[in-house]
């Protein structure tokens, strides 16, 4: 252990001489008192017996603060801030044979309003207190100096201001006021914003049960609080989306769920699209969330448009953060029910991803907010609560109202590059292994959160998954559908089931409970896409019959060069036996592994990679076009740049209610093929194995 002389006494210490730190108080006491016995004994106390001199307590003259200022209230007293000119003690300077001192330190004073009353409890916080104590002379009240922490006085702000704002419904207000209470900080809270904050409005898509505008947020997000102007600091004129519910009549409690389940998985997931908060479109009368936007689109449409521009450290990266998400949405028990392309937003493909669309129930019933009852504002929780657990999670700005619609719209923020499959579609030539790999790693990160705290998304697609930047910046979004596990709504006897066909797992087409392996197998046809960058069963119908056969065992083809690491990882999260599917956990190991063995350019994910690259260069070399044998018309070899999709296939949220579906099952050649790659790389893993140092939070 370390330990230090003192240059006075010649002693030794570890933090501080005791000794000399107490005979410089000691010999000081004469030269202050605070007018009260008591309080001039409990100072000298906590002086006489302080280990540091910088952990002393001190009286403290009112005339050594400026710029004090009134700051909030509560039963006790009154809360002001100040700046301290001398600031607290540091140490004892020799030469000059008095306290080193910090200047101009900022903390708050604390009155109490009816100190004559006080008691032993009042004593204790006196000498447990962080910096002293001083007393008003014009109140003659006594005041406790504490540090400054300015979070630490959010919900104060946000309370004095519930009187100036509504909603014009009592349910969401009282929503978003337990939200703002309930924020750490003031950037973590959602707000009521008028639909007259906005401009540039323009609608930019069109799902199942919602529609989503492209927005400019005036006056922007919360930042801190401006202590001067008593007022918030606010990000001004940040590009956010307006997500419109078109038939919020029915929503009853699953619009609560969502908004819960959103910000839940905000905590949660690294990779979560950020809920503003909520707004009302005046014209349409339709509440709206606000949401963060993300520039790069969804997953399936980046894939489609800059597949060649991806390596296999991107796609590694890629799938490797998404399994870092689910393990923390399943470690929480959240299983996201609709997980695809669609539902994975980018900023930017190989640093910025999000997961996005956590609540299609909410989605199709939000027309009529005034009818909800008390799970619907479980549901904004939800969404609120996954802002907090997710690293990559839609912040959630408040909410609208539009006066023309009397609609209720949550204010959300914006991702500019869009959802994950609008990027993939756009941009997958850019996207390289090493930006697949990261992506997929943080995914699964934020999912580890999610499922931990209970929360199922129940509805994870790259539509979901928003972007400011692919790279760097992603989001995931859309909590209607999620749900924590454990509590059913009551209107759960109907067992309607909603999502994108091709990333809804067999057994819930079958009418089974979501769990969080559900998520898993959403995850898997997700990180197909994010791989191949083909959209799952785009040349067909999206109907019975493609329900019929995903029960039988149908799954996507995956090219027989991709590497086999990376197969074993998809194949195994699309097993019908769901007691077979990894955990987000064992997910986010291994992309972890895989992630950071391709930067280092060693392990066995580094040369299959390298050969699946030789073989699409070779590919690419003979051109796009092939002759049939035997003719003379030629056909255009589909890429995920130029592939066709299907009329039928639709890659938006919508009711699927199929009934009699036969029990899922895996197809033979597939559990053979699943069972040959298990073995083969469990092989490799054994050959080449090494400690995984990974932590998530």
């Amino acid at each position: 252990m370390f330990t230090c002389i003192c240059k006075e006494c010649g002693a030794y210490h570890l933090t501080g001489c005791k000794t000399c730190t107490s005979k410089h108080f000691k010999n000081n006491f004469c030269k202050w008192t605070s007018g009260n016995e008591k309080i001039d004994k409990s100072i000298q106390d906590a002086q006489l017996t302080a280990s540091e001199s910088k952990k002393a307590i001190e009286w403290i003259p009112y005339n050594g603060f400026k710029d004090i200022k009134e700051i909030a209230k509560d039963g006790f007293g009154t809360i002001y801030y100040a700046k301290w000119i001398d600031g607290y003690i540091t140490g004892w300077d020799i030469e000059k044979k008095q306290w080193k001192r910090y200047g101009k330190f900022e903390v708050v004073l604390k009155k109490f309003d009816n100190f004559e009353n006080s008691n032993e409890e009042f004593l204790n916080e006196l000498e447990n207190c962080f910096k002293g104590i001083t007393k008003d002379p014009k109140t003659n009240k006594y005041m406790i100096v504490l540090e400054y922490m300015p979070d630490e006085y959010v919900s104060k702000h946000f309370k004095n201001n519930f009187c100036k704002w509504t909603s014009g419904n009592e349910k969401i207000d009282k929503f978003i006021q337990d939200a703002q209470l309930n924020a750490s900080k003031s950037k973590e809270a959602i707000e009521w914003i008028p639909y007259h904050g906005f401009k540039d409005i323009k609608e930019i898509a069109k799902g199942g049960f919602s529609t989503i505008y492209y927005a400019k947020w005036i006056d922007g997000y919360i930042t801190g609080w401006d202590i001067k102007k008593t007022q918030w600091e606010r990000c001004g004129n940040p590009e956010v989306v307006l997500k419109k519910f078109d038939n919020f009549a029915n929503s009853n409690e699953n619009l609560i769920n969502e908004m819960a389940i959103h910000l839940n998985a905000t905590n949660l997931l690294c990779f979560s699209i950020r809920i503003y908060g909520i707004t009302k479109d005046p014209e349409t009368n339709k509440y709206m969330m606000v949401l963060e936007y993300m520039p790069d689109g969804n997953l399936r449409d980046y894939l489609k448009n800059h597949f060649d521009n991806i390596d296999w450290d991107d796609k590694l990266s890629f799938l490797y953060y998404l399994t870092f998400d689910f393990i923390r949405f399943h470690r929480s028990d959240i299983i996201h029910q609709d997980f695809h392309p669609g539902n994975i937003l980018l900023r930017n493909f190989k640093s910025d991803i999000r997961i996005s669309d956590f609540g299609l129930m909410v989605l199709k019933k939000f027309d009529n907010f005034a009818n909800s009852n008390e799970n619907l504002i479980n549901e904004m929780a939800i969404h609120l609560n996954a802002t907090n657990l997710l690293c990559f999670s839609i912040r959630i700005y408040g909410i609208t109202k539009d006066p023309e619609t009397n609609k209720y719209m949550m204010v959300l923020e914006y991702m500019p590059d869009g959802n994950l499959r609008d990027y993939l579609k756009n941009h997958f030539d850019n996207i390289d292994w090493d930006d697949k790999l990261s992506f997929l790693y943080y995914l699964t990160f934020d999912f580890i959160r999610f499922h931990r705290s209970d929360i199922i998304h129940q509805d994870f697609h790259p539509g979901n998954i928003l972007l400011r930047n692919f790279k760097s910046d992603i989001r995931i979004s859309d909590f209607g559908l999620s749900k924590i596990v454990g509590k059913s709504l009551e209107n759960s006897n109907d067992r309607n089931i909603f999502g994108v066909l091709p990333y809804i797992a067999p057994e819930v087409l079958c009418g089974e409970e979501y769990t969080k392996a559900a998520d898993v197998y959403s995850f898997g046809i997700t990180a197909y896409e994010i791989i191949t960058g083909f959209a799952p069963y785009y040349g067909v119908p999206h109907d019975r019959e493609l329900s019929r056969q995903i029960c039988n065992g149908l799954r996507p083809k995956i090219p027989f060069h991709t590497p086999r690491l990376i197969t074993e990882i998809i194949m195994r999260s699309w097993d019908a036996r769901i007691t077979h599917r990894p955990t987000f956990e064992e997910l986010c190991r291994k992309l972890f592994k895989y992630l950071n063995d391709y930067q280092e350019g060693k392990g066995e994910i580094t040369i299959q990679i390298g050969i699946a690259e030789n073989f699409s260069k070779n590919k690419s070399k003979g051109g796009l076009w092939r002759t049939i044998r035997g003719g003379n018309s030629t056909i255009k070899t589909p890429t995920p740049l130029n592939y066709q999709t299907h009329p039928e296939a639709i890659y938006t949220s919508r009711l699927l209610n199929y009934s009699n579906l036969p029990k899922p099952k895996n197809e033979e050649i597939f559990e053979k093929e699943l069972e040959e790659i298990a073995k083969s790389v469990s092989v490799l893993s054994a050959v080449a194995s090494e400690p995984i140092n990974m932590h998530v939070p």
